[in-house]
């Protein structure tokens, strides 16, 4: 409910807002928004089996290394 609440408040100081090049700037905020909201269904298959194989041989290879100093 936190987010509804803070929607809410948002609204009430956009009813405040006088000034143009504000309401162009949050226009642009949100329209870009938009444009970042990605679907995890708009990346499947966009890898190559062997891209895929490549990826996980750095995962594997990169993350499996422990350097005890790292945490001093």
């Amino acid at each position: 409910m936190y987010a509804e609440a803070k929607k809410l408040h948002l609204i009430e100081a956009l009813l405040k807002v006088d000034s143009d090049a504000i309401l162009a700037e949050l226009e642009t905020v949100l329209s870009k928004s938009k444009l970042r909201s990605h679907n995890f269904k708009n990346f499947v298959g966009i890898l190559s089996t062997e891209e895929v194989d490549e990826l996980e041989r750095n995962i594997e290879e990169g993350c499996e290394q422990i350097n005890d100093d790292d945490w001093k």
